[in-house]
């Protein structure tokens, strides 16, 4: 049990980088976490964190070290959870992570609704449009939308969405309403870029951030492709109008957890939750 408190303790000094917020959050003094740390390393005869009077940060061994301990961590919790009982009470930290605008919409109700259920449960939820390692970020739960290829992560499937073309009703007056793909090129669109500044293709309107571009659509500069869910809003109050629906393809919506983390409390609690309100639902 001293092997794994030392290891729970050098993954929060590398999580929290400081020694001093380690040590509050885990009832520990600094000088405590500090010799923990120092016997730590001269066990394993490498250096895991570089210190500075401003900074704790990883060396590059620590940094494989850290992402090692939290996967052992994790089967190991998951063992115990399971010994002593599936139907344990959800408590502590579950960290979900989302895309952002999906995690606002449908994921954010599934945590009120498990942070009112269990008063003991603490959720982070990371709402993020790109895609995070479990492992190195401590993320029990990932929300995925996309055909995802075959990994060591456990994989549930739990709805899927569609890829929509969409116009205001005005911009389809006006310009008519296409009927194949080739006919976009008659049509003035709005590309939203990725992370590193590129969109698609040409455009006549080019944004960063996908709610403005539905936000342009709606405003009649032309027609933006998105997922299903987020412009369900402005379609089911007319704003906008789907078109080219048979040509859509459906995206799976799935949940990603570590093996040997399903029967932990806390994500089995999150899973179920996010069944029943996403199960066979085509959004």
């Amino acid at each position: 049990m001293d092997r794994l408190r030392t290891l729970r303790t050098f993954i929060c000094v590398a999580e929290q980088a400081s020694f001093a917020e380690a040590g509050r959050r885990l009832g520990m003094s600094p000088t405590t976490v500090t010799r923990t740390i120092a016997g730590l390393e001269a066990s394993l005869g490498v250096q895991l964190l570089r210190r500075t009077t401003r900074s704790v940060r990883l060396t590059e061994e620590g940094a494989l070290f850290l992402t090692r301990c939290r996967a052992g961590l994790a089967e190991i919790d998951g063992a115990f959870d399971i010994v002593q009982g599936r139907r344990s009470t959800p408590r502590g930290t579950l960290t979900i992570t989302a895309p952002v605008m999906f995690g606002r919409l449908h994921v954010q109700p599934v945590v009120v609704e498990l942070l009112r259920q269990y008063p003991d449960l603490q959720v982070r939820l990371l709402l993020l449009d790109r895609v995070v390692s479990l492992v190195e970020e401590g993320v029990d739960v990932a929300v995925r939308i996309a055909e995802l290829p075959d990994s060591s992560l456990h994989m549930l499937r739990v709805g899927q969405v569609r890829r929509v073309m969409s116009a205001s009703p005005a911009y389809l007056a006006a310009r008519g309403r296409p009927t194949t793909l080739a006919e976009l090129r008659d049509h003035d669109v709005i590309r939203v870029e990725d992370e590193v500044g590129r969109s698609a293709g040409p455009a006549r309107l080019t944004v960063n951030q996908m709610e403005a571009a539905i936000a342009a659509a709606v405003a009649g500069l032309g027609m933006v492709s998105s997922l299903s869910y987020q412009v369900a809003d402005d379609v089911a109050a007319g704003r906008l109008e789907q078109v080219l629906t048979d040509d859509a393809p459906a995206l799976p919506i799935s949940l990603l957890f570590q093996s040997g983390r399903r029967d932990h409390p806390n994500v089995r609690a999150f899973i179920d939750a996010a069944k029943h309100r996403l199960q066979g639902v085509s959004l």
